[in-house]
């Protein structure tokens, strides 16, 4: 799609360009105001995931499962629905979305189970999102021109940054004075905000384009697959399976092999077709959901990559942190909110203000400079854990990391869009945003699998150890396994009252077993995060190499071009 120069009630563009008023910033706001619901969710929610495994009588593994799949609805629907939206018009689509996102909020804040918070979170407003996140750039190069596009291209990355960063600290306020509803709730409040600025966003529909069918079920199969597959390995195992996996009945672990291998395999297969299906229908002279030259294209090519493995990086350490010091070193979720203040702070303020930094520094140095520092951010802060910890001891590193995330936000959105054709920025945004979803909810899964049972196996092996008793590596599985589910079956009460029942000595050697298992499952966890901060670091190396003024996505609009308004 090729965004149009915005005709309103106001007159053309070059009459609007010369207004400054409400009228003018309203499509701003709006669509930062969706930007920024639709990211803050997963963030905002991690620091509430032992209210919420409590209020809902759950277990963390299903309120992991829920932010995760909350990504793969996203990650999985970005592309079809950005054609969607040209077809029957941006206006109407992003109204209908926010619509649908508020529904979503309403129904997990007032929801009674976790089957209801699912199906509101993780289902409805994934749905939404999924159509509200990529066309975010798309309005933006349709409303505005010149400079007003490119800082609006900016702050809607610094918005994305923000609220990724500033999430924990809502999160841990709500959580901990009032209750984690308040958060959905607010987003509700938010989203009739942001509906009640839609009259005033210029439209763009091209009645001629058509969705390729094969193509958007192609690719929603592949990326579900390879996220599904991800969020069943922590509990079914990553390649041999550790535990029956049943459908309807019935057990179905082929070869022994777990489900996560063949459904990244399916995933696989799908995604392989989908791009053999997208150059067939170029071939054809038919219009390709992913024009090929996108894939093909270096600088996007590494750009998406670099994306991917930030989305993973910083999943995992937003869900992990927040765990283990509410967990672990017993602070509340505000406490756990306010320690990650210093990250949220440097994110915001890195972001937002660095843009402009470009026209000194290559983009990609940068972008390089910021993974280097979360790297040694992480670092630090492996160095310090412990039960012990405190907020202020957590100062720097979460400093460290936060300016490195907001030096690699300030640039590599634009620097990546920059790279494509003018013709393919729409379709360049939508894949950018499934990849980062998808990044998003793989990290989730990953890091949340490996904290939890690095914690369980070292609980396992401390009471062997302690009790002289030895077990081959089969049987140390199998009591961990036993171990996970009573976690998932066993209330609360029903292990506060085992553990009271214990000697008190036995309680002590447990209790110090404990919290040695959550040190040593917090180091690993961290030393992965920094390991995928180091590749991206690595991935990073290939962008390319140019400043704003030589190439920028802010040039892709042809003035002389028409609107085409939905109501025409």
């Amino acid at each position: 799609m090729q965004p149009q120069t915005p005709v309103d009630s106001d007159g053309p563009a070059e009459t609007r360009e010369q207004n400054s008023g409400f009228r003018y910033w309203a499509p701003l706001v709006t669509v930062s105001v969706a930007m920024f619901i639709g990211t803050i969710d997963s963030s905002m929610m991690n620091v509430a995931v032992p209210a919420i495994v409590s209020d809902l009588q759950t277990d963390v593994t299903s309120v992991q499962a829920a932010i995760t799949f909350y990504g793969l609805v996203m990650a999985s629907l970005m592309l079809p629905a950005g054609r969607v939206a040209t077809m029957y018009g941006i206006k109407r689509i992003y109204a209908l979305s926010l619509v649908f996102y508020g529904i979503g909020t309403l129904l997990a804040a007032i929801s009674w189970n976790m089957g209801v918070l699912f199906l509101g979170w993780s289902v409805i407003e994934g749905i939404a999102a999924a159509v509200l996140l990529p066309i975010g750039f798309t309005l933006i190069a349709i409303n505005y021109e010149g400079k007003h596009r490119a800082m609006g291209l900016g702050l809607l990355a610094g918005v994305s940054a923000a609220a990724a960063a500033l999430g924990p600290i809502f999160g841990g306020i709500l959580t901990t004075f009032f209750t984690w509803r308040y958060g959905f709730a607010g987003e509700f409040i938010l989203t009739l905000v942001a509906l009640a600025l839609v009259p005033f966003v210029a439209d763009y529909r091209d009645s001629d384009v058509t969705l390729d069918w094969v193509g958007a079920l192609l690719s929603i199969v592949g990326i579900g697959a390879v996220v599904l597959g991800f969020i069943l390995g922590g509990k079914f195992g990553w390649v041999r399976a550790t535990r029956p996996f049943e459908v309807g009945g019935t057990q179905v672990n082929p070869v022994g092999l777990s489900p996560t291998v063949w459904l990244l395999l399916l995933g696989l297969v799908f995604i392989v077709a989908f791009v053999h299906w997208q150059i067939r229908r170029e071939r054809r002279g038919k219009t390709p959901l992913l024009p090929i030259r996108v894939v093909q294209n270096a600088g996007f090519v590494s750009g998406a990559a670099t994306w991917v493995f930030r989305s993973v990086a910083l999943a995992g350490f937003l869900f992990v942190v927040p765990l283990f010091l509410q967990s672990a070193a017993g602070f509340s979720a505000f406490e756990s909110g306010l320690a990650l203040l210093p990250f949220s702070i440097a994110g915001f303020v890195f972001a937002l203000g660095t843009t402009g930094w470009r026209k000194r520094v290559q983009p990609k140095y940068l972008i390089q400079i910021g993974a280097i520092a979360m790297v040694v951010g992480v670092l630090l802060f492996y160095r310090q854990t412990s039960t012990t910890m405190t907020i202020t001891s957590m100062i720097l590193p979460m400093a460290v990391i936060g300016v490195g995330l907001g030096l690699i936000m300030g640039q590599i959105v634009e620097l990546t869009l920059s790279s494509v054709d003018e013709t393919d920025v729409s379709e360049a945004s939508s894949t950018l945003n499934a990849t980062g979803m998808l990044g998003y909810a793989v990290g989730t899964a990953i890091f949340g699998s490996a904290l939890l049972s690095s914690f369980y196996g070292s609980v396992v092996d401390g009471v062997l150890r302690t009790e002289g008793i030895t077990a081959t590596a089969q049987e140390r599985q199998e009591i961990v396994i036993r171990l996970q589910d009573a976690r998932e079956i066993v209330t609360e009460a029903e292990r506060e009252a085992a553990y009271a029942a214990l000697p008190p000595e036995t309680q002590q050697v447990l209790f110090e077993l404990v919290q040695d298992a959550m040190v040593a499952s917090m180091e690993l966890t961290l030393l992965l995060v920094a390991g995928v901060t180091a590749v991206m670091l690595a991935v990073a190396t290939f962008l390319p190499s140019h400043r704003e003024e030589e190439v920028s996505v802010t040039d892709v609009v042809d003035p002389s071009d028409p609107v085409i308004r939905a109501d025409d």
